[in-house]
């Protein structure tokens, strides 16, 4: 996935906490899926961005030759200019893009 195309917000945004629970109708069940979804975003950048090092990355044992990469420089430098997993993750909540459900609460549906 292409993190950048995201319309999420690059700094941090105040949100109305009553409307991002309407779904739930609990701030803190709404709190728990946006942060495992962050999480999950989290771990697909870090993959991404390791992948992409490890292409440029020089195996030389000689420790007094510095060696600068300007290819890994650019990698890290956008990487660092994405906006951040938490903000990625609320903006898919609010946009219906993220997918959850409650094991608790369907049994409980299901025993009425």
């Amino acid at each position: 996935m292409d993190y950048r195309k995201t319309n999420a917000p690059v700094t941090t945004v105040t949100r109305d906490l009553m409307k991002l629970c309407e779904d739930t109708g609990n701030i803190y069940e709404t709190v728990a899926i946006i942060g495992k979804r962050a999480n999950q975003i989290s771990v697909e950048i870090k993959n991404d961005l390791s992948k992409k090092l490890a292409e440029f990355a020089s195996y030389n044992d000689n420790l007094e030759e510095v060696f600068e990469n300007r290819e890994q420089i650019e990698i890290s430098r956008y990487y660092e200019k994405l906006p951040k997993p938490t903000l990625i993750a609320t903006q898919e909540y609010i946009e219906g893009k993220i997918y959850y459900r409650n094991p608790a609460k369907e049994k409980e549906k299901q025993l009425s």
